[in-house]
């Protein structure tokens, strides 16, 4: 099956403040704010909610078509793809742009302040949908440029071809009404407990209302698991466990890497969650999005310590 993977391509820019950033914030003077942290030094990670989840997806053996925009200092991420054996074809350059960035400091009690520069992800990646054959593959909408979270749905939905929607972080960006046609006839709508929540509160529907719209409807829960309802009926997914809780941070794509590797296996959607569940939980072993790493032996053994035999 060809997996096409929408949404962003980043990079995080992690900086670390050895202090506490109320050491150095006035409460008084709040309203005029002018502060500079002299931060420790800078890592930087690739990320973006396309990249995660197509290298989680490299990992389990199959390739994915990402669907993007990057800008011009984007060289060394394109060296990564190359190396894992992604197409680019469908990741548009535009060179008067930056490549998306988050610019993260955080301080020594965990506390964070973000930057984000959309950059290139402004503006729609402007891939050819009517190269995707509707025979044999399988979308993913995740957070990206809003535009083409609007447009890949509707030409999936047109096109009878089984799509994913994952809204995530631009669910504010969203109008009632776009938001309502993005996900309908979608096979899976997917969020967190948190997500679902503001689905809800912007389109006024009910959680019944939204299973009349979707096949499916997956909501993940963090330590609790999955739950997975379809029409009424709620399946829930136990965690793998983690040897350390590192980082969550990519947790979330991680398992829509699973998901979409069982889905393209032909399994249930409850079983490709149990495969979601085992990539997610390398995730959080590991600091960064994508600087976990299983061989396919080493993801059975894990999946079948709590699930049973991987069929």
């Amino acid at each position: 099956m060809n997996i096409y993977v929408t949404g962003s391509l980043a990079f995080d820019r992690i900086m670390s403040f050895p202090d506490k950033f109320s050491n150095h914030i006035l409460p008084d003077k709040i309203h005029i704010l002018n502060v500079c942290f002299l931060v420790d030094g800078l890592t930087e990670r690739f990320g973006g909610t396309a990249g995660n989840i197509a290298y989680s997806l490299a990992l389990l053996d199959e390739k994915s078509v990402i669907l993007s925009q990057v800008g011009k200092d984007f060289a060394a991420y394109d060296d990564r793809l190359h190396q894992f054996g992604f197409s680019v074809e469908g990741i548009r350059t535009l060179d008067q742009e930056f490549t998306a960035g988050a610019y993260i400091t955080t301080d020594q009690s965990d506390n964070q302040i973000t930057g984000f520069n959309p950059g290139a992800m402004k503006y729609p990646c402007q891939y050819d949908m009517s190269k995707i054959n509707g025979d044999d593959a399988l979308g993913i909408i995740s957070p990206g440029n809003l535009g083409d979270m609007i447009d890949h749905p509707k030409y999936y939905r047109e096109n009878k071809i089984p799509f994913i929607f994952d809204p995530g972080q631009q669910i504010p960006a969203f109008t009632s009404e776009q938001l309502k046609e993005a996900f309908l006839d979608a096979e899976i709508l997917i969020t967190n407990d948190y997500e679902l929540e503001m689905i809800m509160n912007t389109t006024g529907m009910s959680k019944d209302d939204i299973l009349d719209s979707v096949a499916y409807l997956i909501t993940t829960l963090g330590e609790k698991g999955s739950a997975v309802n379809c029409k009424g009926e709620e399946t829930l997914v136990d965690v793998v466990p983690a040897e350390a809780v590192v980082d969550p941070t990519g947790a979330g794509d991680a398992f829509r890497s699973g998901l979409l590797k069982g889905l393209s296996l032909g399994k249930t959607v409850v079983d490709a969650c149990k495969l979601g569940a085992t990539c997610a939980t390398y995730a959080v072993e590991k600091n960064g999005t994508q600087e976990h790493f299983f061989t396919m032996d080493e993801f059975t053994a894990r999946y079948e310590a709590v699930f049973g035999p991987m069929e």
